[in-house]
């Protein structure tokens, strides 16, 4: 099956290899729920497979939390940064390194993994055949009743963000229906940038069932807020009141009415034990 030709995303990385490491120090919410989750779901010790790392800030707090990771990146600048913030830390020797695909992951150790992160690869798969590639690639490497942790990006979540920082964009009328409709840009539309795929809700369980996933939840990691409000009031917040924040958060992130509403979006699944 003809994969989608991908370079230019591992070329936009290459470029800014310290943008989505910013990303996360700024949109605060969105990393804080990200480890409320993990920590609830995942195994208290184990090997975690990593696809799509960045530059490691989730890395860093796996190792320091006494897991093993292997990396796989497939931008050469983000695994080098990935390495050197490990480094810096002192925790190098937890992870190992692997430039790669995440739609072919046959340079991955032979192993059964107790969990793998898909948080980042899912965005920039506009193909389905390319996310089921994926998901297909990381349920083959869990162990029996592993867990999943997949990203992606709310194809009716992001319009506030583009309303606050490219307002001229409602004015690309057929591009902005295109959007809508396919959760891409046109084929067409100049490319080089953020090229990425926006999901439905409804189409995101099912992409993980469809390969043997158990569903566990589904969750909006902006609930309830808007494009703005996460950088310039969330990340205000300490001490208990940013807690009690988070706790009232965390418990509103699941709920189906408002997660679509969220920029990015997490799905937690488990391997079930009969091969699809």
């Amino acid at each position: 099956m003809k994969r989608d030709d991908i370079s230019d995303i591992a070329a936009y990385y290459d470029k800014n290899a310290q943008e989505e490491h910013r990303r996360l120090e700024e949109h605060q919410l969105e990393y804080d729920l990200t480890w409320r989750f993990l920590e609830a779901y995942l195994p208290p010790s184990g090997e975690i497979l990593e696809i799509g790392a960045g530059t490691g800030r989730y890395t860093l707090g796996l190792v320091q939390r006494g897991y093993t990771v292997t990396v796989v990146e497939i931008s050469r600048a983000n695994l080098d940064a990935c390495r050197e913030y490990l480094a810096e830390a002192g925790r190098q020797d937890r992870a190992k390194y692997i430039l790669g695909d995440a739609r072919d992951l046959s340079d991955v150790p032979d192993k059964e993994y107790d969990a793998v992160l898909l948080m980042g690869p899912l965005y920039h798969l506009v193909l389905e055949s390319d996310r089921r590639m994926a998901v297909r690639e990381a349920y083959a490497h869990l162990g029996p009743d592993g867990m999943i942790f997949s990203s992606l990006i709310s194809r009716f979540g992001i319009w506030g963000n583009i309303l606050k920082n490219f307002p001229k964009a409602i004015e690309f009328k057929d591009q902005i229906r295109y959007v809508l409709d396919e959760g891409r840009d046109h084929p067409d539309w100049e490319q080089g940038g953020f090229r990425a795929y926006g999901a439905t809700i409804n189409e995101i369980a099912p992409l993980h069932e469809d390969i043997g996933f158990e569903t566990i939840n589904l969750v909006g990691m902006e609930p309830a807020i808007s494009a703005n409000d996460d950088d310039e009031r969330y990340n205000k917040l300490e001490g208990e009141r940013r807690r009690l924040w988070l706790d009232l958060l965390y418990e509103i992130s699941v709920e189906p009415s408002i997660v679509g509403a969220s920029r990015h979006l997490l799905y937690i699944g488990r391997k079930s034990r009969v091969i699809q």
